[in-house]
């Protein structure tokens, strides 16, 4: 057992951090088989590409800011202290169309290494 943040992750030195998109950072705090925490964050405006797992499941919670989620051509607005779950198989992606930075947690059960599927 050990105590976590974005600044000490068992990867030890920096190496839990990570970017992706369009200047997003996250922070990998748990990173196992059978489950992966993360904690990310986008700046204004910027969005994730559209794509499904096959096996994972997913839930974010809400830390800072309004998320938008776009699942299976509908919309849904999550605001800071609320989350949102994904079943495996559904087609998402999380949006931040304000002028705030949006800050999350991410959990995926199992880990979604190997398990990303982009909709073109």
């Amino acid at each position: 057992m050990s105590i976590v943040s974005k600044n000490n992750s068992p990867l030890g030195d920096g190496g839990n951090h990570y970017q992706w998109g369009n200047n997003c950072d996250g922070w990998v705090l748990l990173d196992t088989e059978n489950l992966s925490v993360k904690q990310e964050r986008m700046p204004p405006l910027t969005s994730e590409t559209l794509h499904y797992h096959e096996k994972s499941q997913q839930f974010f919670f809400i830390l800072k800011g309004i998320a938008t989620f776009e699942f299976e051509d509908k919309s849904y607005t999550v605001q800071a202290g609320e989350g949102f779950h994904i079943e495996p198989m559904k087609k998402h992606r999380i949006i931040n169309n304000t002028a705030e930075d949006l800050e999350f947690i991410l959990s995926s059960q199992p880990n979604t290494s190997n398990d990303r599927f982009n909709v073109v």
